[in-house]
């Protein structure tokens, strides 16, 4: 069905009622999972894949703006992704990232606020200058939409680093280990991570039919929804996500309960 079928646009209308007046997400984690295997169903070099999947983004990004969905994560690199990768597609995709991040994202009248979760000192340099440049040139944005990139990213990772950084700064202050021990909880974990300060994500949606959270966001989606989505990434539609939305605001969250 193409985007400009009649069809589609009354059932896209549809959809947007029947979530209308329900709860929302106010943070949406998105797993972009099956760029490679949806070139492969079309014919095309894998690579393309990717191309298709990174600018899809923008279009996601757009739908959320309209909906007033403030925080969104994107899974873009895993470190896995890093190291199990041949260096020819490694190469590829950080260059596609650089051209992406900066051509859409690094503005200063960009609508969305950059945040990066991660290590940078895994990528290589160009494309974390150019991650850093996009965070730097969107600093000031007072939009409310905040967008993160997680790339070079690991979930368990993150928590030993947060972890890490929690005992280094206790230590510094005078504290013995046996007194953090005694005394750190989930907030003083919290405030270390790489999405400090920004809210945990109520949905988290992944595409290509896979269920399974690949170590992505693993404290924050304690308590999250997840949604997953047989379509591949790039052929992720408008009328998909509104069902994904649909079907959070018709269930029960109870927090852990």
């Amino acid at each position: 069905m193409r985007i400009t079928d009649p069809l589609y646009a009354l059932y896209a209308g549809r959809l947007r009622r029947e979530i209308q007046g329900g709860p929302l997400p106010r943070h949406v984690g998105l797993i972009m999972d099956g760029n490679r295997r949806w070139a492969r169903r079309m014919g095309l070099n894998p690579s393309l894949g990717h191309t298709y999947g990174a600018e899809h983004v923008d279009h996601v990004l757009l739908w959320c703006e309209s909906l007033g969905i403030q925080h969104v994560t994107v899974f873009v690199c895993s470190t896995e992704n890093l190291r199990r990768r041949d260096d020819a597609e490694v190469t590829f995709l950080m260059g596609l990232i650089e051209r992406v991040v900066t051509d859409k994202l690094a503005r200063p009248d960009a609508w969305w606020q950059v945040h990066i979760a991660g290590n940078l000192d895994v990528l290589p340099d160009s494309t974390a200058h150019a991650l850093k440049r996009a965070a730097d040139a969107t600093a000031r944005s007072t939009t409310g939409y905040h967008v993160t990139l997680a790339i070079g990213y690991g979930g368990r990772q993150e928590v030993i680093d947060a972890l890490r950084e929690l005992m280094t700064e206790r230590a510094e202050a005078g504290e013995s280990l046996s007194d953090l021990a005694a005394r750190f909880d989930v907030d003083d974990i919290a405030q270390h991570l790489y999405t400090a300060g920004r809210p945990d994500p109520d949905l988290i949606i992944r595409t290509s039919g896979e269920q399974r959270m690949s170590n992505f966001l693993l404290w924050q989606s304690a308590h999250s929804e997840l949604y997953f989505c047989d379509a591949y990434w790039p052929a992720f539609r408008e009328i998909d996500f509104l069902r994904a939305l649909r079907s959070y605001a018709a269930r029960e969250r109870r927090h852990g309960a």
